[in-house]
């Protein structure tokens, strides 16, 4: 261990003072992957964060940093230590890692080993990154909750009988925990956001197409993007810069801009959503409690912050339901497995299965038309502003109506698909219609509860406003916001 850093530090630091660490070799990588191995060893069993933990590759990784980075200290003729160098992270068990099987939370499937890294890994990689494991998701990514019946339910940090939301509520667990510096999620109807929230990091779902490693095979509306789960905006800042194209960046990039703080905004407070008509919702008091919040901090910054009033179409939650389900409909599963998925997946992949081509081009249709009026309407402000989540993390156990508090696992699933989908709907009201906009939106805590719950608000920006959103995070993060 380096002079002067005690390895119960390690954790301490932020990914952006964890990488100046690497970098100068005041640490080396395989102690700091030797120390988050061990915070894993300790701390995974009660979280259940990861599926996988794959430690002996990960130190190999790490030795052959050091080398590298000894071979860069001795002046040797190597190319400049990459961006991302030593440094580990996770990738959520929907992603290809070469080596390591892939579950997409299904028992439904058989686990075989990834035959090479699929394209987000390969990008952080190629940027120095090493990966610790896979952690845990929702069967397919499908929810807002991450319990399956592959491995036991991620559980929030802040309280171990809660969810720590999904899809990537394994790494935002991970995060919050301090089992890795920080990590890449995907989010295509919430699924960063909404764990940002409940595990009260920073979640930043870039805009369509912004990070090119970040779609998805089999969606047909480009609902899905890469994105930083982290503590800090500054750590969120850092993995954009890995994650963006240099060319496709701000000059300069994410990282050395985000301590800028952005010129007067106009800032709508909206608590309408699209869900409302199908699902009418209520809204706990926490969540107005971290809207208030969230409003005197951006009001103090000297934002212009007004009500926002936002018509949807009411054929919405149909149309989205088509577009986010399509894919499991086409999911190979062998007949005789189709018994091992969860009440939920079965429901809507035999929904989708009975959906006629053109029924899903009639809801793609409808979604792109209510992303140019939603779009016509947000352009009346520069940022749009909604509690992240109507509710404070839910219980474990709680969307799938079985009442289970994930202490015997395997547990039996029981509930209503329909209950189930109607709830998750019902706690994230203003996620997907951002996906279906390809607009960038940032969840930042701002609130603690009296039981210690973390409560964040949503800021959807204008396409082209990551950086802008990442300064707003940043100044409320140094604003005591959390």
């Amino acid at each position: 261990m380096a002079a002067g850093q005690p390895e119960g530090e390690i954790s301490r630091l932020t990914a952006v003072e964890l990488r100046g660490a690497l970098m100068s070799g005041a640490l080396s990588s395989r102690e700091v992957t030797a120390h988050f191995l061990s915070t894993i060893e300790a701390k995974n069993k009660q979280l259940g964060a990861f599926i996988t933990v794959t430690a002996e590759q990960a130190m190999d990784d790490a030795r052959a940093a050091d080398n590298l980075h000894a071979k860069h200290a001795r002046g040797h003729n190597v190319e400049q230590l990459p961006m991302l160098h030593g440094m580990p992270i996770a990738f959520k068990d929907l992603t290809d890692v070469a080596g390591v099987p892939t579950t997409h939370g299904s028992s439904a499937l058989e686990h075989k080993r990834a035959p090479e890294d699929g394209a987000l890994a390969a990008a952080l990689k190629a940027h120095g990154a090493l990966s610790l494991g896979k952690t845990q998701v929702p069967e397919f990514g499908l929810t807002a909750y991450s319990e399956n019946r592959v491995a036991p339910p991620s559980r929030n940090p802040h309280s171990l009988g809660r969810s720590s939301g999904g899809s990537s509520g394994g790494s935002a667990a991970a995060v919050a925990a301090g089992l890795v510096p920080f990590a890449p999620g995907t989010d295509g109807g919430g699924s960063i956001r909404i764990p940002a929230g409940a595990c009260g990091l920073v979640g930043l779902k870039p805009g369509r197409g912004v990070v090119p490693s970040g779609s998805s095979s089999g969606d047909a509306a480009r609902l899905v993007v890469a994105g930083p789960l982290a503590r800090t905006a500054e750590d969120a800042a850092l993995l954009m810069d890995a994650l963006v194209p240099r060319d496709q960046a701000p000059d300069g990039g994410y990282l050395a801009n985000v301590g800028r703080a952005p010129g007067p905004l106009r800032i709508g407070l909206s608590l309408d959503s699209p869900w409302a008509g199908l699902y009418p919702f209520d809204i706990e008091q926490d969540a107005m409690d971290a809207l208030a919040k969230g409003t005197e901090l951006l009001c103090a910054a000297g934002h212009a912050v007004s009500e926002a009033q936002i018509r949807y179409d009411n054929r919405y939650p149909d149309a989205f339901t088509a577009a986010w389900t399509a894919g499991v409909g086409s999911a190979r599963i062998a007949p005789q497995r189709e018994a091992l998925l969860t009440p939920l997946t079965r429901t809507f992949r035999r929904r989708a299965q009975q959906r006629s081509a053109s029924k899903v081009n009639e809801a793609l249709s409808l979604l792109r038309q209510f992303e140019h009026d939603t779009i016509s309407q947000y352009s009346q402000w520069d940022v749009i502003a909604t509690p992240t989540l109507a509710q404070t993390p839910r219980p474990i156990g709680w969307f799938t109506g079985g009442g289970h508090s994930g202490e015997s696992w395997p547990h039996e699933w029981a509930g209503d698909a329909d209950e189930d989908y109607k709830r998750q709907c019902e706690y994230a009201p203003w996620s997907s219609m951002v996906n279906v906009c390809g607009l960038p939106a940032i969840s930042v805590p701002v609130h603690v509860t009296a039981d210690g719950l973390p409560m964040g608000i949503q800021l959807i920006g204008r396409t082209g406003s990551e950086l802008q959103l990442l300064q707003l995070a940043a100044v409320l993060g140094t604003s005591g916001a959390h």
